[in-house]
């Protein structure tokens, strides 16, 4: 057993961990659809390849660099799931990735399919085409789906599916409906692109409070990715229990000052998110009534609601509210599986181009 590093550090719970690795697998198998990962969460080899040996049919990553570095190990089916602007560069290392993985990518506007298909025709990338199901970031609209697919399948690029993040399943009340408009969207640009004679072999969306919701009828693949963790935000949404939340902070009571308790870990390890439905910084395992009130560089402040507080030098495990955000933070992160602490390296940290 390796020596526990200082606090703070991000704990994972390996039970829980590979318990909601299995547990999507099989749902996704249940309902015949493939799932296709996203590993931009962990950031982590060893839980890349657990996902696949569990029966993901490959990854989804949110950069080149990510993808360059998950096909370098062995995760060689990877989709990178943002519309990107090619230029010869990113060409270049597009076409470099495709001789050793199967590779795909996102377009969501007719020049962009078109600039893509220009530098990368024949190169054996495909793409798939992003509609707007209703979180309004990226993605064209689903009746234009078609008119994407002509754009990249005429400049030379071979057209995989259709595809959807339903973002604004990360609201308290759309976790459902999100779903819905997801399914609604989906159906429209799948016919669109047929209707150009173009076959659609990929229907893909989810994330993870939306997924249990999905409509496998009209999908065909599922992307989530928060959900080997968990995090404050899928504790606060309903959407995983406290008893499945697989990654936490392991922070030392440092301060009673005025009465507070005062943690060790801050914003440059947590993260300094907060949705506008969170109702603190982060939330601790086992208070479950706890929330942090007070969020500085190195330091968090908790409301116990009323409860004693543990003494000074005790450790406690903070949830993050957005756990991505708090995995790109580190270096490592420490596995536990009952006595044992293991170091995994978080390797696709800072890839973000």
């Amino acid at each position: 057993m390796a020596e526990p590093p200082p606090t703070p550090y991000l704990r994972v719970d390996l039970a829980r961990l590979r318990r909601n690795v299995r547990r999507t697998a099989e749902r996704a198998g249940s309902a015949r659809v493939a799932l296709r990962p996203h590993v931009k969460t962990h950031k982590c080899l060893q839980i890349a390849r657990l996902q696949l040996a569990s029966g993901a049919v490959g990854i989804t990553v949110a950069t080149i660099a990510e993808a360059e570095l998950f096909a370098r190990h062995g995760c060689t089916d990877v989709f990178i799931a943002h519309p990107l602007w090619v230029d010869e560069r990113a060409a270049g290392r597009l076409r470099d990735l495709a001789a050793v993985a199967t590779v795909a990518i996102a377009a969501d506007s007719v020049e962009g399919a078109a600039n893509a298909g220009h530098l990368l025709g024949g190169s054996g990338v495909e793409v798939l085409v992003e509609v707007d199901s209703g979180q309004h970031r990226t993605g064209c609209e689903p009746a234009d789906a078609g008119a994407v697919a002509v754009a990249a399948q005429r400049s030379g690029l071979p057209v995989r599916g259709v595809f959807t993040f339903p973002g604004h399943s990360y609201s308290p009340d759309a976790r459902l409906s999100s779903a819905r408009d997801e399914s609604s969207a989906l159906r429209e640009a799948r016919d669109a692109v047929t209707a150009c004679g173009i076959e659609v072999r990929v229907v893909s969306g989810g994330s993870t409070p939306s997924l249990a919701a999905s409509d496998t009828e009209v999908l065909t693949e599922l992307r989530p990715g928060v959900y080997v963790f968990g995090d404050a935000q899928q504790w606060e949404l309903g959407a995983m229990p406290r008893e499945d939340i697989a990654l936490t902070c392991r922070a030392t009571v440092v301060s009673h000052a005025g009465g507070r308790l005062v943690l060790d870990c801050g914003s440059k390890v947590l993260g300094a998110d907060r949705a506008a439905y969170s109702t603190g910084f982060g939330r601790l395992l086992d208070h479950p009534d706890a929330r942090i009130t007070l969020l500085s560089e190195h330091l968090a402040v908790v409301d116990l609601a009323a409860a004693p507080p543990p003494p000074l030098g005790s450790q406690l495990d903070v949830v993050p509210n957005h756990v991505c955000n708090a995995v790109n933070l580190v270096d490592e992160i420490w596995v536990q599986e009952a006595e044992s602490l293991r170091p995994w390296r978080v390797s696709a940290r800072g890839l973000n181009a």
